[in-house]
């Protein structure tokens, strides 16, 4: 299998990347620059390289550099952004700093006739997100594509198959994004297309009946479609070897925790323990504000039900959890900041019961996640399920939770979803939910005056969750969601809508 090295120099765009090339049928691999040798590169075999974009200036030593080696290994580079001013640096060409020179958003790109850019037009839109620039190719590059600002916003040396690029071809908004990706991968890497996720997890099925061949297995099974994909690849590989552990901590949507039961209990026949912990958890998260707070005590409550039930079924071998690609990433395992806190990955207590972790998902996004499920026959309900937050509804829940609070919520997101259900539009969000606020304000019903919490509305769109747009809702949709949330639950008494898009924003709340 063909591979590609996403070599991630801390840019917002590093998972897109990966993904866009995983699109293509070659397998993408995203490792820090700080994390693997120049020697680990070579001795991988990669077919071509990918250097990320980053926020920093190349011309600070205290910015991500590499040995600039990595140039004459005989593999094909790209260079994306601060990649290409990296690229640039290493080969001894001039970076610069001037803000009347700086692009940030779509940017017409005058584009030469070159390999890189064959089928893209002469000029088309790219998306820019920088203040550096090159202002003078290294030696044996060739300028390939300019814009009215940047001199240099392509470049090449055909002779080692070093390429830069300014602008992100990664992104949507580069008219002719996914063919320079393509272009790079087959045309000068000469990958072959080999890859997808299918076919990959079937040899990881065969990879755990052969690896966990007698040994019991305890899953952390949430009902989400990471965990709910998980399981059923290892209920493939090991059967009743697998215990599913489904905590039910309370803080999940309306009839969630029945549904999950009925699915995997009796659709599959897993293995499967369900523990109604909604008591234990709402104890620890009484009177507690903070959203990071929140999610330690969720996950540290998670790891003490999972050690009292492994404790219960005798000696189990392996812990194994959804993770997946992205939530390694944003966890802060990459040169990446850290998003937020995810509590199935790291942080697992010295004290913890289990001899091994298993996460046959680590290596796959959420779109792959879901080939996954449908080839294993997940029902399409979880395959295509909206995402929902590790945390459940405490995340969702502004300030402190209380059971009252909760059933709030539930109610209230479960008449949003299928208001929008109910509406077949033509293009449906592909996320989409309830918030409740902490805010309270004056109501009436009838002749009474009511004082109640105020319901938040969000639903967006978005191609890759690395930026979403606010979803522009019929009106009507709207009207009928907000008459029957203030209608049908007593204690909600206004409705707004969230029209905030990503960034400024983030999907969730908290």
């Amino acid at each position: 299998m063909d591979k590609i090295l996403v070599l991630d120099f801390g840019g917002q765009y590093n998972q897109l990347i990966a993904r866009r090339v995983r699109e293509q049928h070659v397998y993408a691999e995203i490792r820090p620059y700080d994390r693997i040798s120049l020697f680990e590169i070579r001795e991988a075999g990669y077919r071509g390289i990918i250097f990320t974009g980053g926020p920093n200036s190349v011309y600070d030593p205290a910015s991500p550099h590499y040995d600039p080696e990595i140039l004459n290994l005989g593999v094909p580079v790209l260079g994306i952004c601060y990649g290409h001013q990296l690229m640039t640096w290493m080969a001894g060409g001039t970076v610069t700093g001037a803000e009347n020179s700086s692009e940030y958003g779509k940017t017409v790109l005058y584009a030469d006739a070159h390999p890189l850019f064959d089928g893209v037009e002469p000029e088309s839109v790219v998306w820019m997100s920088h203040t550096d620039y090159v202002s003078k190719a290294p030696e044996r590059f060739s300028v390939i594509a300019r814009t009215d600002k940047c001199p240099c916003a392509a470049m090449a040396d055909d002779s080692r198959k070093l390429y830069g690029v300014q602008f992100h071809p990664e992104v949507t908004h580069t008219v002719f994004g996914k063919e320079i990706l393509r272009n790079f991968l087959f045309g000068i890497c000469e990958c072959s297309a080999d890859w997808n996720a299918e076919d990959y997890a079937r040899k990881a099925i065969e990879k755990y009946r052969e690896e966990l061949s007698g040994k019991k297995v305890l899953l952390a099974l949430s009902g989400g479609v990471d965990s709910s994909v998980a399981a059923l690849l290892l209920h493939e590989a090991i059967g009743q070897d697998l215990t599913c552990v489904f905590v039910d901590h309370g803080l999940l949507r309306k009839g969630e925790g029945d549904f999950v039961e009925q699915t995997f209990r009796h659709g599959f026949g897993v293995n499967l323990i369900r523990v109604n912990a909604a008591e234990r958890f709402l104890g620890k998260l009484a009177g507690v504000s903070d959203p990071e707070t929140k999610r330690k005590i969720i996950g540290e409550e998670f790891i003490r039900v999972f050690e009292a039930e492994a404790q219960k079924i005798g000696h189990v071998h392996a812990l194994a959890q959804g993770t997946i690609y992205p939530d390694v990433i944003e966890s802060g395992k990459g040169a990446s900041a850290v998003i937020k806190s995810h509590h199935n990955v790291g942080g697992l207590p010295d004290t913890i019961s289990f001899d091994i972790i298993v996460e046959p998902l680590r290596d796959f996004f959420k779109d792959e996640v879901r080939s996954v499920g449908t080839m294993l026959g997940l029902p399409k309900e979880l395959v295509w399920r909206q995402p929902f937050p590790g945390p459940g509804l405490a995340v969702r829940i502004i300030g402190d939770i209380t059971e009252e609070k909760i059933r709030l919520l539930q109610e209230a997101d479960a008449i949003f979803r299928e208001e929008i259900d109910r509406a077949a539009l033509p293009e449906t969000p592909n996320q989409y939910f309830a918030v409740l606020t902490n805010a309270r304000s004056v109501g009436v019903m009838g002749d009474a005056r009511t004082y109640g919490y105020t319901a938040a509305l969000r639903a967006v769109s978005t191609d890759d969750f690395m930026t979403a747009e606010w979803t522009r809702l019929p009106y009507e949709v709207l009207e009928r969601a907000s008459s029957r949330i203030t209608n049908e639950v007593p204690g909600i008494s206004r409705v707004v809508y969230d029209i905030s898009s990503k960034p400024p924003a983030t999907v969730e709340w908290e």
